[in-house]
């Protein structure tokens, strides 16, 4: 069997590159060392190259030109886009379930006994459908994107502070699921990529649509009438939707991790800038 390269020299190659370099075999270490080299002078010029295409031509973040993509696509869908704040109340957690029984619980960014900082934007949503429907006998249509926090081990699928885009529909006006599969069709239209959709278990939903690219879950959906409903005085049919942004632009621009795509002072736009 062939010697590969080491674990910190695939890491390394990974801060500049986004190939797989794990199954590369070589004779000797003086091989491996020699390619390693030429890799490394390979990904680095090339990071270097496209900073300065970066600073050259400029353009909006890449997480931004996403976003910006998914909101037109979902206003010109009868969307309305909200803004909810960052911080949220521990009862609002609970009414999601959340609690310190909650697997999710642990994960949670507390900032005091009765306020914490939001681990998912739905807590939020289920607020604001629910008062705007006061003011329409017809469908009650919103998303939002913004920041959620999660205390996350280090991966390259997970960051602490992510972006996600959820959006619901109040009183759909047909069928709940078909709903739900157009509305992701929308916000993976604006992506750029092709998809399958499975149903999953869920520690909160019971049940959810997922989303996956490649066999990357990107997505989870969900229909009501839902258990959750009553608590939060909601009960009529919805269908709702939340992507992890991060996730989506890395697959879309073929990224090895998160971490370069996500809000960082390390990665502007995928490139390495330290």
């Amino acid at each position: 069997m062939g010697m590969k390269f080491t674990d910190p020299q695939i890491q390394h190659l990974m801060e500049y590159g986004d190939r797989d370099w794990s199954d590369e075999e070589f004779e000797d270490a003086a091989e491996r060392d020699r390619r390693f080299s030429k890799e490394m002078s390979r990904t680095e010029s090339a990071n270097h190259e496209g900073l300065k295409l970066l600073i050259e031509n400029p353009r909006r973040h890449d997480l931004s030109a996403l976003e910006c993509r998914i909101a037109d696509n979902l206003v010109s869908h009868g969307f309305v886009e909200v803004r909810t704040p960052i911080i949220i109340s521990t009862a609002a957690l609970a009414k999601m379930t959340i609690t310190p029984e909650h697997p999710l619980y642990k994960q949670v960014f507390f900032i005091d006994d009765k306020r914490c900082l939001r681990p998912m934007l739905a807590p939020n949503l289920y607020y604001v459908m629910r008062k705007m429907r006061d003011h329409t006998d017809g469908p009650v249509r919103i998303f939002e994107i913004g920041s959620c926090f999660r205390k996350e081990s280090k991966s390259s699928r997970h960051l602490e502070e992510f972006t996600m885009m959820n959006l619901v529909d109040m009183g759909p006006d047909r069928d709940a699921v078909e709903c739900l599969k157009d509305y992701i069709s929308y916000v993976m239209e604006a992506a750029g990529l092709e998809y399958t959709l499975t149903r999953e278990e869920s520690d909160v939903y019971v049940e959810t649509l997922d989303v996956e690219v490649n066999g990357m879950e990107v997505a989870s959906g969900a229909v009501g009438p839902h258990k959750l409903d009553p608590a939060h005085d909601v009960h009529e049919p919805w269908a709702g939707v939340g992507f992890g942004l991060e996730r989506l632009l890395m697959l879309a621009n073929g990224k090895s991790s998160v971490r370069k795509t996500g809000k960082s002072i390390t990665y502007q736009s995928g490139y390495k800038i330290d």
